[in-house]
């Protein structure tokens, strides 16, 4: 019979005498926070929309003000939300052993940041920042946050629009943000992936890089995910209820 304590304790042991831990969290994580999964914010008024229309360029030109109140809505929960259990294990951790620990995240909140791990690797940006849709014709280096306010804020010079700071369908991951992920996986002794179902590359293939590195790694998540063969150790939980185990 499987002994979960006895795994996890030996887990913590490997974790506090190792030299270099990566941890990848994906939309488990942040749902444990009251933040719903991408697919799961297109309930009640947005059910009837294709997440295309929501998430993508084409979609925001058709219909900015449709995209923007959206993201409005889904902003608002994130500053509702608060950090959780698992959030404020990694930040103790990095207290406690500054320099150790690289956080890399699938999700657009900023629970990471505010429980302690400034350094977080955003793979999926930040939905919080808003960014030029193209760049001011006015003023070319001119910041978002100076536009006219709006829904979508714009330039009342030339009329370009400001959008969230995601990554939508399409897009490319914010510049040296996978780069940066990768190194971190590749010199990590030990690599955590929390809360993903392992579905969304190339966020999935970092569990990969890390084993063939010659990490040990770990896969938290309640269900099984597609990314269990990578793994040396699956522990069946979320991230507030084991991280704090290992981290706190």
């Amino acid at each position: 019979m499987r002994d979960l304590d006895a795994e996890l304790h030996e887990l913590r042991a490997r974790i506090d005498r190792v030299a270099r831990v990566c941890v990848l969290s994906g939309a488990g994580m942040s749902a444990e926070s009251g933040i719903p999964t991408f697919r799961d914010a297109l309930t009640g008024l947005w059910s009837r929309f294709d997440p295309a229309q929501l998430a993508s360029e084409e979609g925001f030109r058709a219909d900015p003000r449709l995209v923007w109140d959206w993201y409005a809505e889904r902003r608002e929960g994130v500053r509702a939300a608060q950090p959780n259990a698992g959030h404020l294990a990694l930040g103790a951790f990095e207290r406690r052993r500054p320099g150790v620990l690289t956080v890399v995240s699938q999700n657009v909140d900023d629970l990471h940041q505010r429980a302690g791990n400034a350094g977080t690797i955003r793979l999926h940006g930040d939905i919080l920042a808003d960014r030029w849709l193209e760049p001011c014709r006015c003023r070319p280096r001119r910041d978002p946050g100076e536009a006219e306010p709006g829904r979508p804020p714009h330039c009342s010079g030339c009329g370009a629009l400001v959008r969230p700071g995601v990554v939508w369908f399409g897009e490319a991951l914010p510049e040296g943000a996978m780069e940066a992920a990768e190194r971190a996986a590749h010199g990590a002794d030990v690599m955590l992936v929390v809360g993903t179902s392992g579905a969304v590359w190339p966020a999935a293939g970092l569990a990969t890089t890390a084993r063939r590195a010659g990490a040990f790694v770990v896969i938290v998540n309640p269900q099984a995910s597609e990314i269990d063969a990578a793994a040396h150790l699956l522990v069946p939980g979320t991230a507030a209820q084991i991280l704090p185990r290992l981290f706190a």
